[in-house]
């Protein structure tokens, strides 16, 4: 029997490759442990100018996985100092989530924003608030079209994940005062996001009610589920994905700006079709009471 021994040399080159794995492992830990105050601060420069209703957890969870491979892609020899690397990869992780959060497409905003600058120049020239026909005038527009814009960017409001909480519903509603027209389309829409839910996978489904609803945290979640945080991350952000194509039924377009095609649009088609057939009106009105308040049995 012959035994096969490693070379002096081969032992050598591998002892050296396995001390430079650890070595970068170890400098990557360092730049990560160094600098986590960082994603901390960008996340409270940014927080102040969101709205409440947005998780700061999960722009924290962000900007953590940027911060990672921020580290991991970090050459010294360039000469940019980490934290000054970092930060705007960590700024641009934050965009991105917070564009994952939204409801509303960009041209939706858009409009959004125009009207509201609007609406500040007339404020001022007038000195008052701008009637809804003098806003229309100014920018060309109908006051139909104008009503239709603000119509949009109500819904986007409404179609908020943290909103349909029953403790925090009827917080998200803009405007206390609603006619039954305008309380019917938003009881309609919070049945569609509840259909939304229910038709999501298991997986995808338990996920959404542990984090929102049952207000628990990522790290509990992956324990219990016997995955990593990060892992519920990806599974939280699949389901709002797949939510908001899924609830563009409710929209007067159809669909959303980006729709996917191949396998993953099939995939969306076949859950969007799959919402809009789970329920009727009654329904989807039944989860609500008739001041569009969300009823404790529609979570459960």
């Amino acid at each position: 029997m012959s035994i096969t021994t490693e070379a002096p040399e081969a032992r050598t080159a591998t002892a050296g490759r396995l001390r430079s794995t650890t070595s970068t492992r170890s400098a990557v830990d360092t730049l990560v442990e160094e600098n986590l105050a960082l994603v901390g601060h960008i996340v409270r420069e940014i927080m102040t100018r969101l709205p409440a209703h947005v998780n700061r957890d999960d722009l924290v969870s962000a900007g953590m996985a940027a911060l990672v491979v921020s580290a991991q892609g970090y050459d010294e020899s360039r000469g940019v100092p980490f934290a000054r690397f970092a930060a705007i990869r960590i700024r641009g992780a934050l965009v991105d989530e917070l564009r994952s959060m939204d409801w509303a497409s960009r041209s939706v905003r858009g409009r959004a924003r125009e009207v509201e600058q609007v609406r500040n120049q007339l404020a001022v020239t007038l000195s008052r608030s701008p009637r809804a026909d003098e806003v229309a005038n100014s920018m060309g527009v109908s006051v139909s079209e104008l009503s239709a814009i603000d119509a949009d960017v109500h819904r986007a409001s409404v179609l908020s994940i943290q909103g349909f909480a029953p403790e925090t519903g009827a917080s998200m509603m803009p405007d206390n005062q609603r006619g039954p027209e305008q309380l019917l389309l938003d009881r309609e829409q919070l049945g569609y996001l509840h259909d939304a839910i229910d038709e999501l996978p298991d997986r995808l489904r338990y996920v959404v009610r542990a984090y929102f609803f049952e207000q628990r945290q990522m790290s509990d979640i992956a324990a219990e589920l016997g995955v990593t945080e990060s892992r519920i991350s990806q599974l939280r952000a699949e389901a709002l994905k797949l939510m908001r194509h899924g609830l563009a039924i409710t929209q007067p377009q159809g669909k959303n700006d980006t729709e996917p095609t191949g396998r993953a649009g099939a995939r969306i088609a076949s859950y969007a079709a799959a919402v809009a057939a789970r329920g009727t009106l009654n329904t989807r009105l039944a989860i609500t009471n008739p001041m569009a308040e969300i009823t404790i049995s529609a979570t459960a």
